[in-house]
């Protein structure tokens, strides 16, 4: 009897190794997906977005980010535990734009330099650095 139960706990170790080996980097399924930017700023009173200027999120699987602060590309890689995003170097295009989607792109470089907070709420993701929010509503889950 002591020898089943020895390959018992053996079979249920390497079952539990198995699915450990599986598991994917760690990223929040539900961060995954696009996300357009719908306000900015200061946490106590965000601006909204600029008109038309497309800024967006897209969170993938694999930990990478690409998106746009309304005026320039950009893209690298993040990772998330428990409440805490961290974002590698993140590069981007350097195009010169109006002063509004300037400032607004301003604020996505303020915040998405290192480690940030956020939250999901329904379908708003609110990214929180040193009182700087960029809020985001779900485009596409993926």
């Amino acid at each position: 009897m002591e020898k089943t139960v020895k390959k018992y706990l053996l079979v249920l170790f390497v079952i539990c190794l198995a699915i450990s080996a599986c598991s994917p980097k760690s990223t929040s399924a539900s961060l995954v997906g696009t996300w357009k930017l719908t306000a900015y700023g200061p946490a106590n009173s965000p601006t909204s977005a600029v008109a038309d200027a497309e800024a967006s999120l897209t969170f993938n699987s694999d930990g990478t980010v690409t998106g746009n602060g309304g005026c320039n590309g950009l893209g690298g890689d993040y990772e998330v535990k428990d409440d805490q995003i961290t974002f590698g170097p993140i590069m981007s295009t350097l195009m010169a734009c109006d002063d509004p989607r300037m400032t607004q792109e301003g604020a996505f470089t303020q915040v998405m330099n290192e480690t940030a907070s956020f939250q999901i709420d329904g379908n708003t993701l609110t990214i929180t650095k040193d009182d700087i929010v960029l809020i985001f509503e779900l485009v596409a889950a993926e």
